[in-house]
């Protein structure tokens, strides 16, 4: 299936794609500054997943009010799905004054690095530890006092390592083995630093032995460092149990890299693996073969350094890190590979490219549309003005008709480029969905022509939505005329409308919908279908299926735009020969009072009177924009006043001789913004009309309503009529 609608001539695409060119450079360097909140709190939950994903006692990551932002799986098992929740809220129903215990144990957590507290309750006691993580963050470890004792004694031998390397703690079982109680590691481990993965040599109470480390990450920088002894004659070289007792998923390997072991840990994470299978045969994607890598660790050239990789023949997908460690083992030399899962982090990694790619493309086009728009209300501005003196007969009327004409055109690509990047001013009202479709209907059956059947469905209860309904109907018509287009020898296409109630979040293609009430679009084809690699595409700017001339590629990355601005969310489902399905989630709209608030005026064009009196203070810092403003207003009768910035603005408003009846300003100027400098002249010159012109409106117009009161917002590019038409009609109201 296509997968935009053909818009534009061949001139404003050639255009527009040049700046397309541009895209990866930009989109990279926006994305270098972007630093917001949901950026720190995806890297603390990254930091939080190393340290106490696999960890068996329920852990939250938060920030230092309390707010979740992380919790492992051992957390949600407990406590549910609590992430965005106040900590002390989920607390509420395990222990009493959550509030005040969680207070103590911040302080002193911000102070000394950790704190933890024993709480006695109804069902037993527990113990709540707080770490402090980074700045501001904390990680919270609850668990039953019992089982956190039941777990400390064990036959592998552990000891726990403060940030400096200082034992903090050794089990039964070290204890038994080394036969004392250390303080420093070196009275535990001669060749020191602890290489995790490799061997060491031990100093155990009856002599020395060597022993395979591990490690584990605990909070407040605290790390469980497990040993493993494999000497030749010990009691426990090569115990079965010990290996498979071990928290970290290893594998045994031979030296050319075939599996001789997996411990249980590496099967919950891999399902079996069989004895000799080679790692190209439980992995994929490492991008070169394997036994070049295996190779480099048996030299020690990789430097433990971990290789992403995607496990094989699992019925869902699996990414693991991997590190390959040498070993020697009753004289044969081997490698261990110690494996931990990366699934989650894979995905949120993912979800975060997309978003910030999508992100970064839509300010270079709110960009690249804001300048773009500023040329063509010169262009067409002027055109206008040069048609006043040309009537139909004259021999250059018909050029310049043709260059009106084609301005109009490459604002409408614009446009899309706006609705892309979320940035163009919208019109919202409470609509039904049914009678928007059936006002379309009509020009839909002409659009999809004679071989296509279009067939409407409509729930009968169907919930209102709050939206601009013009630009609902936009996102309709590209859809069916790409549903269209994607069936040539034609079809049937079904628009099908009905309430949804989401009861817990929906996560499906690296996005997350809230729960709630949606009203649910959908739009669904017989034609072609979509290939899988070109699905992931299809709401990128500039990307389309079609040959070169019959689409410029903004069809579906404006309904994109157009439904997130929105609020709502808008998936596809595809399969190649069976069709397309285009789903768009809107959440419906309940009604607090009867008052609609004020829409942003769009302009009248009715004809306006040759002669009016009126003085105008015209603000606009692009130099050929102003100049026409200022013409097609005064062949209007106007007196205009003009000003390149805000300050100049207020400096001739500094005379009190000069009254004016309304201000006309762009929004977006170097220096103080037109709603900013509007706002300090309204102070002496209070209730004066003001019309906004933009080429975008960013995020200075919340919910389509005008950032101060008795005033318009007339879009760029605009013509003369509509100029003087909107500032005509905002004097009289």
């Amino acid at each position: 299936m296509a997968a935009s609608n053909a818009v534009g001539d061949g001139h404003a695409q050639a255009l527009l794609l040049s700046v397309g060119g541009s895209l990866t450079v930009l989109a990279g360097l926006l994305v270098a500054l972007r630093r917001v909140r949901p950026v720190a709190d995806f890297l603390f939950r990254l930091r939080m997943a190393r340290g106490f994903a696999r960890d068996g006692a329920a852990t939250f990551g938060s920030d230092a009010t309390g707010r979740v932002i992380y919790q492992n799986a051992a957390a949600v098992q407990r406590f549910g799905a609590v992430t965005g929740r106040p900590l002390a809220e989920v607390f509420s129903t395990t222990f009493a004054s959550p509030v005040t215990v969680m207070a103590r144990l911040i302080a002193r957590a911000q102070a000394r690095g950790a704190a933890q507290e024993d709480i006695s309750t109804a069902r037993g006691a527990l113990r709540l530890a707080a770490h402090r993580i980074g700045a501001r963050g904390l990680a919270w470890r609850i668990e039953d006092v019992a089982a956190g004792e039941a777990r400390e004694v064990g036959a592998l031998p552990q000891l726990t390592l403060s940030r400096t390397g200082t034992v903090l703690a050794m089990n039964p079982a070290l204890r038994a083995l080394v036969g004392e109680r250390a303080n420093a590691l070196e009275e535990i481990v001669t060749d020191l630093p602890l290489r995790p993965g490799e061997e060491h040599e031990l100093i155990a109470a009856t002599g020395r032995l060597r022993c395979f480390v591990t490690e584990v990450e605990g909070p407040g920088d605290r790390r469980s460092v497990f040993l493993l002894p494999i000497a030749a004659g010990k009691a426990a070289s090569h115990d079965p149990t010990a290996f498979d007792s071990l928290p970290v998923a290893l594998i045994r390997l031979t030296a050319e890299g075939r599996v001789r072991a997996i411990n249980n840990a590496a099967r919950l994470l891999l399902g079996e693996v069989a004895a000799g299978a080679s790692l190209s045969d439980v992995f994929e994607g490492l991008g070169r073969p394997v036994s070049d890598w295996v190779n480099d660790a048996r030299a020690g050239r990789t430097d433990r350094r971990p290789e992403t990789l995607r496990a094989r023949g699992l019925d869902h997908e699996v990414f693991v890190h991997v590190s390959l460690n040498r070993v020697v083992e009753e004289g044969r030399a081997g490698l261990i590979a110690v494996l931990s899962d990366a699934t989650q982090l894979k995905t949120l990694e993912a979800q975060f490219v997309q978003s910030q790619k999508m992100q970064a493309i839509g300010q270079l086009a709110g960009g690249v549309a804001h300048d773009f728009n500023n040329l063509l209300t010169a262009i067409s501005g002027h055109c206008d003005l040069l048609m006043l003196r040309h009537d139909k007969g004259d021999p250059d009327y018909a050029d310049l008709d043709q260059i009106s004409q084609n301005a109009n055109r490459a604002a409408a690509l614009v446009r899309q480029l706006l609705a892309f990047s979320r940035k163009q001013t919208l019109n919202p009202q409470v609509i039904d969905m049914r009678d928007t479709l059936s006002d379309l209907t009509h020009l839909l059956n002409r659009l999809v022509g004679e071989k296509v059947i279009l067939t409407l469905s409509h729930d009968p209860d169907l919930k209102p939505i709050r939206a601009d309904k013009r630009q609902i109907e936009q996102v309709i018509m590209n859809l069916v005329v790409n549903a269209r287009d994607a069936m040539p020898g034609g079809g049937e296409i079904r628009v099908v409308t009905e309430n949804l109630t989401l009861a817990e979040d929906l996560k499906r293609d690296r996005a997350s919908v809230p729960k709630g009430d949606y009203v649910r679009v959908q739009v669904t084809d017989e034609g072609t279908g979509i290939a899988p690699d070109t699905l992931t595409k299809i709401f990128e700017p500039f990307f389309t299926t079609k040959r070169t001339g019959e689409g410029t590629g903004l069809g579906l990355s404006t309904a994109y735009g157009i439904v997130k601005q929105t609020g709502g969310y808008i998936f596809c489902d595809s399969e190649l020969g069976r069709g397309s399905t285009f789903t768009i989630l809107l959440p419906t709209y309940e009604r607090l009072d009867d008052a609609e608030p004020e829409p942003v005026h769009a302009p009248v064009t009715e004809p306006m009177p040759e002669n009016t009196s009126a003085t105008i203070l015209l603000v606009e810092d692009e130099a050929p924009v102003r100049a026409f403003a200022s013409r097609a207003l005064r062949l209007r009768g106007y007196n205009v006043f003009e000003a390149e910035n805000a300050e100049e603005a207020l400096r001739i408003l500094e005379d009190a001789s000069l009254a004016f009846d309304i201000f006309v300003s762009d929004v977006i100027m170097p220096g103080l913004d037109g709603p900013s400098w509007v706002s300090e002249a309204r102070k002496t010159r209070p209730d004066t009309p003001v019309v906004f012109i933009s080429g975008y409106a960013e995020d200075v117009f919340r919910d389509g309503l005008p950032p101060i009161p008795h005033s318009a917002f007339l879009p760029k590019p605009f013509s003369l009529s509509e100029l003087t038409a909107t500032v005509q009609n905002t004097i009289g109201r």
